[in-house]
């Protein structure tokens, strides 16, 4: 039990790293938080800091979904096999080190979809590359692909452990944009390469 709680509270801490706060700041000296949308997420440092330290921070996240799965995974523990990548996560979204502050869970979901589902998960890179560049909303194919990854996970024939944890995070993915859908409704949402 021991072992188990300091895996997920690891993966926690994992997830906290803020690299898109560390990377527009050493880099650019730009605080995210106090730029465009407020957000620590890749979406805002690319359009406060530029595209170089926006996929540096992309990278970043989607290696703590990834280091979460593995974790996860090499623990042996069904249990862990949701709470480990879940815990990574919410420690993005609600990091340790920002006063639990942090992005909207898409770049890190994605890692670990990525490293737990690849199939699913290169599906789902196509879907949001065509509806991020069609729409030109990042949001709203954020929002799509959270939609489709728990039933994509279900007919690729995944066990229910990897359904749930899918599920969560798509609610979480949905739950954090829920100020962007506001914004997309009124009209309001800024557009894919507009600088903040």
């Amino acid at each position: 039990m021991v072992r188990e709680a300091a895996l997920i509270l690891l993966c926690y801490i994992i997830g906290s790293i803020p690299f898109s706060y560390i990377f527009a700041y050493w880099l650019k000296g730009v605080d995210v938080r106090q730029r465009g949308s407020g957000n620590v997420g890749a979406t805002n440092v690319l359009r406060t800091a530029g595209p170089l330290v926006g996929v540096l921070a992309l990278v970043g996240d989607l290696l703590k979904g990834a280091a979460g799965a593995w974790i996860a995974v090499e623990s042996g523990n069904t249990y862990l096999l949701v709470l480990c990548p879940l815990a990574v996560v919410v420690g993005h979204c609600f990091s340790v080190f920002l006063r639990f502050r942090g992005g909207k869970a898409v770049a890190s979901s994605g890692g670990i979809v990525l490293f737990l589902f690849p199939r699913v998960g290169l599906i789902l890179l196509a879907i949001f590359i065509v509806l991020a560049l069609g729409s030109r909303y990042v949001s709203l194919a954020s929002v799509m692909v959270a939609l489709v990854l728990p039933f994509l996970v279900w007919l690729s024939g995944y066990d229910a452990p990897f359904i749930l944890l899918s599920a969560i995070m798509a609610a979480l993915v949905i739950y954090r944009h829920r100020e962007n859908l506001q914004r997309l409704r009124q009209g309001s949402e800024p557009r894919l390469g507009s600088r903040a």
